[in-house]
């Protein structure tokens, strides 16, 4: 499944913040094609650097880094789909925080999941399970514009917002512990668990009371 977009509300703001980290999440990439195998290792998180109190700045890098043209695409279609509604919840500042914190809490999931792990690990997919948390929790009725993929069967198609993520969490509960290879880094899907709890659990929090009373 891979949302498009909702097609219950428009936001009312331009969702800058948005916009500008699929922006800089362009940039990082760019920087890998270019910087190769060191850029990737150097900026990646490796659960037991950070687990022993080493290289916590690769928390935030590899927020933004991808392992590949399909890993990046995806994410970023997934956080369009999502990422302006829940922006225009927030508003940009208060989103800024709730995006960073989220990957954040992602990562060290992951690293408490299994601390002495090498393996890189890199992507934004621990922030967007965020956004995608908050957003099952602030507008779960939406409809999403979602194109299905069954081998050669392709359909767009309505999906409510609550079955669709729904069914992603699942699937990345049912994957705990399993890694997926990505090049020279992979994706835990842990990480992708402890976003989306974070984003159910704190979206009210971070959300601003006069955008959601409009």
């Amino acid at each position: 499944m891979l949302p498009l977009g909702d097609v219950s509300r428009r936001p009312l703001h331009v969702p800058v913040v948005t916009i500008c980290i699929i922006l800089i999440n362009g940039v990082v990439f760019v920087l890998e094609l270019t910087g190769g195998a060191t850029f990737v290792t150097t900026w990646s998180v490796i659960p037991a650097d950070v687990a022993a109190g080493r290289h916590w700045i690769t928390i935030l890098t590899a927020m933004f880094m991808h392992g590949g043209w399909l890993h990046i695409l995806g994410n970023m279609v997934f956080l369009w789909a999502f990422g302006p509604a829940i922006e225009d919840a927030m508003n940009p500042w208060r989103y800024v925080a709730f995006y960073l914190v989220g990957g954040l809490v992602a990562t060290l999931a992951q690293v408490a999941a299994s601390p002495g792990s090498t393996v890189p690990n890199l992507g934004a997919s621990g922030a967007i399970a965020a956004v995608m948390g908050a957003f099952l929790v602030t507008y779960p009725r939406d409809q999403i514009r979602t194109v299905l993929i069954l081998g050669w069967f392709v359909r767009v198609t309505v999906i409510p917002a609550a079955l669709l993520i729904g069914l992603w969490f699942l699937i990345q509960l049912m994957s705990v512990g399993a890694v997926a290879d990505v090049q020279t880094g992979g994706v835990a899907y842990m990480a992708h668990v402890g976003g989306g709890i974070f984003g159910a659990v704190t979206a009210r929090l971070f959300e601003d009371p006069e955008r959601t009373a409009a």
